[in-house]
C-alpha cells in the first residue's frame, strides 16, 4: 500500500518530509477531514482541557507549556524541500528586472528540481528577455513559469519560498497576495525603507544557498482578519492584514466617533481624527508616527493608537492578541468614517457600520536574517537610541598640555601595575585634586566638634557657681562629667557606661534612666531621691 502524503501545515510552508499532493481539491479536503500534528499538540490546551484543571499548581503547568511552546516555535529551523520558489519584484521599478533575471539564471544554473516562478508582466519584458534565458537554459522550458493574482488565490500551497526584491511595500504586497497560507518570505533590501528587509542583494547567492541546504528560521508574524459588516450584519469584504487597520474621517472636516468593543464590551467611545489597530509588525509603521510604542514581532499584542485624540488622557493601549474588536459609526456620527487595510484597501463606513479584527489563522513568516534582526532593523531605520558618545577632556588638549597628560597617563598605567604587585606608589603620582580626601578630613573635623560639644567641662561649670565650688573636694576639680549621649540615627553608638559620683546630698545623672546619690546607689526609679526643692537644686547647679 502506498504511502498516504502527510498533510500541509496551517502554518503555510512546506516541511522536507512533505511529497507532492495531487489536485487542490484534494489538498484542501485534506485540511478540513482530520486533526494535524500541530492541532494534536495544540488540542490539550483547549477550553475543553483546560475545565479539567483542579488546581493552581496545574494551572501554572498548562500555562507554563504554552509559553514554551510559543518560544520552542520561535526557535525551530524549518527544514523546507523546495521545488517551487516565487519570486515577487517591486513595480514601477524597471532597474530590479536586471537583478531578477539574474536571480533566476542563478537558480537555473544550479538546481535541476526547482521551478522558478516570475511576475507574468515579465514574460514579454525585453528587460527580462525570456527568450534569452531559455537559449542559455534549455532546462528553462519546464522550470521558468509565470505566476498570477489568479493562480496565487486558487494554489497559494504551490509555492515553497518567496522570494522579494524590493521595499517593505513589495512584502505588504506579498501579503496581499496569500490571503490564506502564506509560504516562508525571504526579502532582499532593494527598496527605501527596510524594516522587514533584512538580507542584502549581494550577498543573495550565499544566503540562498544556506536557506536551501540548511533551513530558515523564521517569524511567524502575526496578521489580523478584519471583515466589514453594514448596519444590518451583511458582509461587505474579509481582507488580512499585516501592519495595520485604519479608521478615520476621510475627507470629512468632523471630528470622528468611534465605539471601540472589546470581546462584545464597550471598552471606550474615541473622539479623535481616527484609530489606529497595528499588529507588531505595524508598530514600526503609521502606529508609530501618531505615538505608539515599537512592539517586538515575538510579543502578541494588538496596539491601539489614536490619532489626534480629543483629549490628552488617551494614550496608546496594547490589548492581548485573543481580543476580539469591534470598532462602529455610532448612530449619532456626524459623518462617516473610512477604513484602510495596510493602506491598500478604503472603504467608506456609514453610520451603524462595524469593522471586526481578530487574530488571524495564517501568519506571515519572514525568514530571519539574524538574532538581533529586530534591533538591527529599528537602530537603521529609526536611529533608536543612537546618539554621541561621550568624549573625554583629554582630546580637546593640545600642544605641551597633551604631551604632559599622556606622560601622566602612562605613569598611571605603571602605578597600578606597581599596586597590583604590592609596590608602593610614590605621593607625587597621587592626585593633585582629590576630593575623597576633603570629604574625609570633613568627617574627622565634624567627629570632633561632636565630641568637645559633649564633653562639659566640670571646673567652667563650676566656676559659674562660688559657693559650689568651695564645697567640692579639690580632687574633683580634676574630673570631667560627660553628659549621657543619646546617638542619632547613621552615627556609632558611644554611650558611656554609667558612673557614682558622691557630691553631698547632690545627685547627678550619668544615664538618662539611671539616678545616682550620694551613697552609691543607682536605680531608674529611687525612693530614697531627694525629692525636696528641685528647683532650688536647678538654680544651684545652673540647669
Amino acid at each position: 500500500m502506498p504511502n498516504k502524503p502527510k498533510r500541509t501545515s496551517s502554518l503555510g510552508h512546506h516541511v522536507k518530509s512533505r511529497q507532492p499532493s495531487g489536485s487542490l481539491e484534494r489538498r484542501e479536503s485534506r485540511l478540513s477531514d482530520g486533526p494535524t500534528q500541530t492541532t494534536q499538540i495544540l488540542k490539550k490546551f483547549g477550553t475543553e482541557e483546560l475545565k479539567e484543571v483542579r488546581s493552581h499548581t496545574d494551572l501554572a503547568r498548562t500555562a507554563n507549556g504554552v509559553r514554551m511552546l510559543t518560544k520552542n516555535i520561535a526557535k525551530a529551523t524549518i527544514q523546507l524541500h523546495v521545488r517551487a520558489i516565487m519570486i515577487v519584484t517591486k513595480a514601477r521599478d524597471n532597474s530590479l528586472i536586471y537583478l531578477t533575471r539574474e536571480v533566476v539564471e542563478w537558480l537555473l544554473a544550479r538546481h535541476d528540481d526547482i521551478t522558478v516562478y516570475v511576475d507574468a508582466n515579465l514574460k514579454k519584458s525585453a528587460r527580462f528577455a525570456s527568450e534569452s534565458i531559455l537559449k542559455t537554459y534549455p532546462k528553462a522550458q519546464h522550470l521558468l513559469k509565470y505566476w498570477t493574482k489568479d493562480l496565487v488565490k486558487r494554489k497559494p500551497e504551490s509555492f515553497d519560498l518567496v522570494i522579494t526584491l524590493g521595499g517593505d511595500g513589495t512584502v505588504l504586497y506579498v501579503s496581499n497576495l496569500f490571503q490564506r497560507i502564506v509560504p516562508p518570505v525571504m526579502s532582499f533590501a532593494l527598496g527605501s525603507l527596510g524594516f522587514l528587509t533584512n538580507f542584502k542583494f549581494d550577498q543573495y547567492q550565499q544566503r540562498l544557498t544556506y536557506v536551501l541546504d540548511t533551513g530558515v528560521r523564521a517569524y511567524m508574524r502575526m496578521r489580523f482578519t478584519c471583515r466589514i459588516h453594514r448596519s444590518d450584519g451583511s458582509l461587505v469584504c474579509e481582507q488580512q492584514v499585516l501592519n495595520e487597520l485604519v479608521v478615520d474621517r476621510g475627507p470629512s472636516p468632523y471630528v470622528t466617533n468611534l465605539e471601540l468593543y472589546g470581546d462584545g464590551s464597550l471598552l471606550t467611545v474615541a473622539q479623535a481624527d481616527g484609530l489606529i489597530i497595528a499588529t507588531p509588525t505595524g508598530s514600526t509603521a503609521y502606529s508609530l508616527s501618531a505615538g505608539g510604542s515599537l512592539v517586538h514581532p515575538g510579543v502578541s499584542a494588538i496596539s491601539v493608537t489614536p490619532i489626534c485624540p480629543h483629549t490628552l488622557s488617551f494614550r496608546p493601549i496594547l490589548l492581548p492578541d485573543g481580543m476580539f474588536l469591534k470598532l462602529k459609526v455610532p448612530s449619532e456620527s456626524r459623518a462617516s468614517a473610512w477604513a484602510s487595510f495596510d493602506g491598500k484597501v478604503r472603504t467608506e463606513l456609514n453610520k451603524g457600520d462595524y469593522v471586526t479584527v481578530q487574530a488571524s489563522a495564517f501568519p506571515f513568516p519572514t525568514v530571519r536574517s539574524s538574532k538581533t534582526e529586530y534591533f538591527d532593523s529599528v537602530s537603521r531605520n529609526l536611529n533608536w537610541n543612537v546618539r554621541e558618545p561621550q568624549r573625554p577632556f583629554s582630546q580637546f588638549l593640545t600642544g605641551k598640555n597633551k604631551s604632559e597628560f599622556e606622560q601622566h597617563q602612562r605613569r598611571g598605567q605603571e602605578n597600578v601595575e606597581h599596586r597590583l604587585s604590592g609596590l608602593k606608589v610614590n605621593d607625587s603620582d597621587e592626585f593633585d585634586i582629590d576630593w575623597s580626601d576633603d570629604e574625609k578630613q570633613k568627617d574627622e573635623m565634624e567627629e570632633e566638634q561632636q565630641q568637645q560639644e559633649l564633653a562639659i567641662d566640670f571646673r567652667k561649670e563650676a566656676r559659674h557657681n562660688e559657693a559650689v565650688i568651695g564645697q567640692l573636694d579639690e580632687e574633683m576639680l580634676d574630673y570631667n562629667i560627660v553628659e549621657p549621649f543619646v546617638p542619632s540615627p547613621g552615627n556609632e553608638i558611644r554611650t558611656p557606661t554609667g558612673h557614682t559620683y558622691g557630691m553631698d546630698d547632690r545627685e547627678c545623672y550619668a544615664h538618662p534612666n539611671a539616678t545616682i546619690s550620694l551613697y552609691g546607689e543607682s536605680s531608674g526609679n529611687s525612693d530614697d531621691t531627694d525629692q525636696s526643692e528641685p528647683n532650688e537644686r536647678n538654680k544651684q547647679w545652673g540647669s
